[in-house]
C-alpha cells in the first residue's frame, strides 16, 4: 500500500470516526426522496432474480440503508471505512453484519457477491483510486451481479476539501463527477452500463443526484 492509499484511507476514516454519532443523527432514515427509494427497490429486486449470493453495501454508516434491503429481502451485509460507523450501524440494526473495510481491498473471494451498493461512498475516493475500487467491484461481483452506484452529480469534475462538520474538526475531501465519468470508469474496469438517473436538486441539496446502474457480463 502506498504512502497516498495509506493517507487517503487514513483521514476517511478519522473524518468519519470523529463525526460518526453526528452523522447518524442529521440522517436518521434511508434516502428520504421517493424516487432514491425506488431506485433501491429496483436494485434489490434485481439482485434477488439472479440468485440467493450475498450484497454487499459499501460505505453503509448507520446501517439504515443496508436494513432497507434487508427489509426488501436482499441477503446483505455492510463495509464501511469507520469503525465508528459500524459500531453504531451494528447497535442500531444487531441482526445485521456489518465490519470495517475498503472498497479498495475488499476481503471477499472472486465471483461472490450478487450486487453492490454504494451510496455516497465513491464520492471520497480520489480519482487515481476510482479504477482500483471499480476493479474491485467487478472482481468480488458474480457473473450477471449488479452494482448501484449513487452520487451527488457534477457538469464538470470539481473537488472539495473540508476542514470542519458538525463542530468537530475533520480532514475529508470530496470528489464530485459527471454521471458520463462513473459510468466510463465502471466499463473500463469491464463492467455493462444498464441504466443512468440524474434527478434534480431536492430541499436542502444543492446537487443533483445522480444514479448508475452497472452489471458484469
Amino acid at each position: 500500500m502506498s504512502d497516498s492509499t495509506a493517507d487517503f484511507l487514513q483521514t476517511t476514516r478519522s473524518s468519519y470516526d470523529a463525526i460518526a454519532k453526528d452523522y447518524a443523527a442529521r440522517f436518521p432514515g434511508g434516502p428520504p426522496h421517493p424516487l432514491d427509494r425506488q431506485l433501491i427497490s429496483a436494485f434489490a429486486e434485481l439482485v434477488t432474480a439472479n440468485g440467493p449470493a450475498p450484497v454487499a453495501d459499501l460505505g453503509s454508516g448507520p446501517g439504515n440503508v443496508t436494513a432497507r434491503l434487508h427489509d426488501l429481502g436482499v441477503p446483505v451485509f455492510g463495509v464501511d471505512i469507520s469503525p465508528a460507523m459500524v459500531a453504531l450501524a451494528r447497535e442500531a440494526h444487531p441482526r445485521l453484519r456489518f465490519h470495517v473495510g475498503s472498497m479498495t481491498s475488499l476481503d471477499l473471494p472472486d465471483g461472490t457477491l450478487g450486487g453492490i451498493l454504494a451510496l455516497y461512498s465513491t464520492i471520497h475516493v480520489p480519482d487515481d483510486h476510482l479504477p482500483t475500487a471499480f476493479a474491485e467491484f467487478r472482481r468480488t461481483l458474480a457473473p450477471g451481479g449488479h452494482a448501484l452506484l449513487g452520487f451527488q452529480s457534477a457538469t464538470e469534475p470539481d473537488h472539495l476539501h473540508m476542514a470542519e462538520r458538525f463542530g468537530h474538526e475533520i480532514d475529508l475531501d470530496y470528489y464530485w463527477r459527471t454521471p458520463e465519468q462513473v459510468a466510463e470508469a465502471l466499463t473500463g474496469a469491464g463492467l455493462e452500463r444498464v441504466a443512468t438517473v440524474v434527478r434534480e436538486p431536492d430541499g436542502e441539496e444543492t446537487r443533483a443526484r445522480a444514479f448508475v446502474l452497472a452489471r458484469r457480463p
